[in-house]
């Protein structure tokens, strides 16, 4: 089983639109949607739901009403000011709380319990494509990186369950926490990006990244044709430092028209963007083929 994270160093790239594409080109595998923040790969895999699991992390802290005694104590220690008095109860803000669990250890009468906190939902599904994993954060919740690594490992398993042959995760874009989660462990880093001053700057980040973490990566360049000398920046970034170039995207009209059908790209249109996305997968399978190892 190999594992094949798609980043990109700034959102926009088109990483969700290639991520769909190879849902739609290989075989054997199970997605994963690891850009839980702002989840979209479901828009194109249309799947159906079959399991769905509470995320919890992190704690908050509650005062029971009935056993407070409105010392007051708690308030004093909170150097977040989450606890307020409201007449004679004292009540916690879920907002302000950071969970530190300071008040529940010096209340005198144990009236504060540390509650665990829902943060979302991950879910197991069904696609014409196979099975998908994949999860939404609630509102501004925390732990995008513990909920990436729970839907990475449900889909580890899925696929060793079934024999399959890929996991392909379709990452977080940055160089942030759930980036890490997506990434660390895995065969091969795909990273989108563009020919913009801005792609350049995000792209060297990224390699930064996976070259921390020694794990082997190519790059897709999309809208390639957009401005060739930042294209031509990009393969001399590259070659300077041994990553190669799978494949470059020209810009295509298509490609937002697939989106609003919902359909991944090569089932939508067999135009140079969409021999250009199965060029660089064929590439892909190839590279994992002949052993490349995370």
């Amino acid at each position: 089983m190999k594992q094949i994270v798609i980043i990109s160093g700034k959102g926009g790239t088109g990483k969700t639109i290639f991520a769909a594409s190879l849902a739609a080109l290989a075989s054997s595998k199970v997605m994963v949607d690891c850009d839980v923040d702002a989840a979209d790969l479901h828009l194109l895999l249309n799947p159906r739901i079959v399991e769905r699991h509470e995320f919890r992390s992190g704690k908050t802290a509650w005062i029971d009403p009935a056993l407070c005694t409105a010392c007051g104590n708690c308030a004093e220690v909170c150097r977040f000011h989450s606890i307020d008095e409201g007449g004679d109860d004292f009540v916690v803000d879920p907002l302000a709380c950071e969970g530190c669990g300071l008040c529940a250890r010096i209340c005198p009468v144990e009236a504060i319990e540390m509650r665990e906190n829902l943060c979302g939902e991950w879910y197991i599904s069904e696609t014409a494509y196979g099975p998908f994993v994949h999860a939404q954060l609630g509102i501004a919740q925390e732990n995008s990186g513990k909920l990436v690594a729970c839907v990475r490992e449900a889909a580890k398993g899925i696929a060793q369950s079934r024999g399959l042959d890929y996991v392909i995760i379709d990452g977080s874009p940055g160089i942030g926490c759930p980036v890490l989660a997506s990434l660390t462990d895995t065969n091969l880093a795909v990273i989108i990006t563009e020919p913009t001053v801005s792609g350049i700057h995000d792209l060297s980040r990224i390699i930064d990244l996976t070259r921390h973490f020694q794990i082997p990566a190519g790059v897709v360049i999309n809208k390639f044709d957009l401005n060739l000398d930042n294209s031509e920046d990009i393969e001399r970034l590259c070659d300077s430092i041994g990553i190669e170039i799978l494949g470059k995207i020209p810009f295509s009209a298509e490609v937002p028209r697939s989106l609003v059908k919902g359909i991944p790209f090569v089932e939508f249109s067999r135009d140079p963007v969409a021999h250009e996305i199965t060029s660089a997968w064929n590439k892909v399978a190839s590279a994992l083929a002949g052993g490349q190892q995370g």
